[in-house]
């Protein structure tokens, strides 16, 4: 009989559904049988024993709901019938203990990457364009089609040749000799950005908005950048130049800013970015790929638009990843603070010292306030795609994200803005909203992201690559442009968690050196979205 059924946890008391499972159907798990009282879909869960309202439902063993509605053994597990709960949390109350993992076949790996003058090492070799506020997102719209036509033809969609040919009538071959020299700069991307805030709401928006761009900058992969200002806007120049100096007091990447009313017309600033720019490109263009330990590497962990399956698949790999490299003495970060509801108690015995721990309640505490005031509540975090592949309380869904983190001991905690300084796992208090938290990430340092999905996401990041780790097989066969890996074949069968996880380490060091590329950085899904301290989940 075919194995339909796994437990998570020994102390669950919900079995996960592998395929689907139909009424009156019986299946073994653990040598008993089991009658299926109801349908269950493959990713959902079924109740292993009969549930009376107000039960515990326990999965990854936690408290991740409370039943609403009397469920019998069987029986699928549903919104109707089940609401979220987590668990009370106390403080810290102890330390975890941790075993670091064999690290051997990869403590004298190197990667091939791009060394700043202040030690880190990027990923990739960018150069950025970004304002300062949004009444100059035009102007950084007319540069990058000035700069992407002329200068990085390379980079051009294939999609753009083809309607050249049938406008030209002529084949795509003909059109793409007519291009100017691939090769003129070949050592560097040049990526811009753009975004609604600098001016026009409260204060602190424009000052967390210029941390998250001095973020940017400070970040490695980042050679340099262009940045564009109004002039009377909240986001003034000094604000910006403040909080880069205050991450990076000694930093010496070139960051050219011009201030159009200062400057004057359109014209004469257009003229003044492109060919200082220009100059400025042609040397970062120069740095080369050195080689760097694996210490080096900042790793960001996110999951988005996840399923029943991320957090018995995809996540746990993550979390062996983490683990690697917090061993390793890399930086991982774990964000999505949300889709950390219910497992709070465990984190905060996992932060090295009380200070560290305190921190991430009143984050917690203070995130969770802002969205009851709204009228909201962590509980509304799940999408109807969650609830539709079975991750039905926010509870539930927090406990298999935040797998993500491994189990290493966690050495910060960083607010929105913040910048990592210390080796091992740090959390970052983002939304889980995705583009908001991939953001975040990248502004807090991290030179890669690894972000798994049960459902599919295309979205990458303009300075950072961005790896989908597919928490299933089938999304992998319906939209395999978007997904690099396959974590499915832990669903299968076909490999354990460590070989996947194992096996995501040695792609992150193939990228890391510009040897592949992923399928965001490919089809251009260069997502830029801060997160405005309102309410986000």
């Amino acid at each position: 009989m075919e194995n339909k059924l796994i437990k998570v946890n020994p102390d669950d008391n919900v079995l996960v559904a592998l395929s689907d499972i139909f009424a009156g159907e019986t299946v073994m798990f653990n040598s008993v049988e089991i009658t299926a009282k109801t349908n269950v879909k493959a990713k959902h869960k079924m109740a292993e024993t009969d549930f009376m309202p107000g039960d515990s439902i326990i999965m990854y063993g936690v408290l991740v709901g409370k039943a609403f509605l009397p469920i019998l053994r069987g029986e699928v597990i549903t919104t109707e019938n089940v609401k979220h709960q987590s668990e009370e949390v106390h403080g810290k109350t102890g330390t975890l203990p941790w075993s670091p993992p064999n690290v051997d076949r990869w403590k004298d790996r190197t990667f091939m990457g791009y060394h700043r003058a202040d030690g880190q090492v990027g990923t990739k070799n960018v150069w950025l364009f970004f304002p300062l506020v949004f009444c100059e997102n035009k102007n950084i719209e007319k540069l990058k089609e000035i700069f992407e036509n002329e200068l990085l033809p390379k980079k051009e969609v294939s999609y753009k040749l083809f309607l050249r040919s049938l406008i030209e009538e002529k084949s795509v071959e003909e059109v793409a000799a007519k291009e100017p020299d691939p090769n003129l700069l070949d050592n560097i991307d040049v990526k811009f950005i753009n975004h609604q805030g600098g001016c026009g709401g409260i204060r602190q928006d424009s000052e967390l908005l210029a941390k998250l761009l001095a973020g940017y900058v400070n970040n490695p992969n980042v050679a340099g950048a262009t940045v564009l200002s109004l002039g009377c806007q909240n986001l003034q120049i000094d604000i910006f130049k403040n909080a880069l100096k205050e991450m990076s007091p000694n930093s010496q990447k070139e960051v050219l800013i011009y201030e159009q009313q200062q400057i004057g017309t359109t014209d004469k600033m257009f003229q003044m970015v492109i060919k200082d720019s220009f100059e400025a490109i042609k040397r970062a263009n120069k740095i080369p790929r050195q080689p760097a330990p694996l210490s080096k590497l900042s790793i960001g962990l996110e999951c988005g638009g996840s399923d029943g399956f991320s957090g018995i698949s995809a996540n746990p790999a993550l979390g062996v990843v983490s683990d690697i490299f917090a061993a390793l003495g890399g930086k991982t970060i774990l964000a999505e603070f949300p889709e950390l509801c219910g497992v709070e108690q465990e984190l905060m015995n996992r932060c090295v010292d009380s200070e560290k721990a305190d921190k991430f309640l009143g984050l917690m505490k203070a995130f969770e306030k802002s969205v009851v005031d709204a009228g909201s509540g962590f509980d509304m975090n799940p999408s109807p795609g969650n609830i539709k592949d079975g991750l039905i309380t926010d509870a539930m869904k927090s406990a298999g994200a935040a797998k993500k983190g491994g189990t290493a001991p966690i050495v910060d905690v960083l607010d929105y803005g913040e910048y990592i300084a210390k080796p091992g796992l740090n959390l970052l208090n983002t939304p889980g909203n995705d583009a908001e938290c991939t953001t975040g990430l990248v502004g807090a340092g991290a030179t890669v992201v690894l972000f798994t999905t049960g459902l599919g996401n295309p979205m990458g990041n303009p300075i950072a690559p961005v790896v989908k780790i597919a928490s299933n097989t089938a999304v992998v066969q319906k939209m395999s442009d978007i997904i690099d890996i396959n974590a499915g074949t832990v669903i299968t069968g076909e490999k354990t968690i460590q070989e996947v996880g194992e096996e995501i380490v040695e792609y992150i060091i193939d990228l890391a050196s510009g040897n592949v590329e992923t399928k965001a950085d490919q089809l251009k899904q260069d997502v830029f979205i801060p997160w405005k301290r309102g309410v986000s989940l």
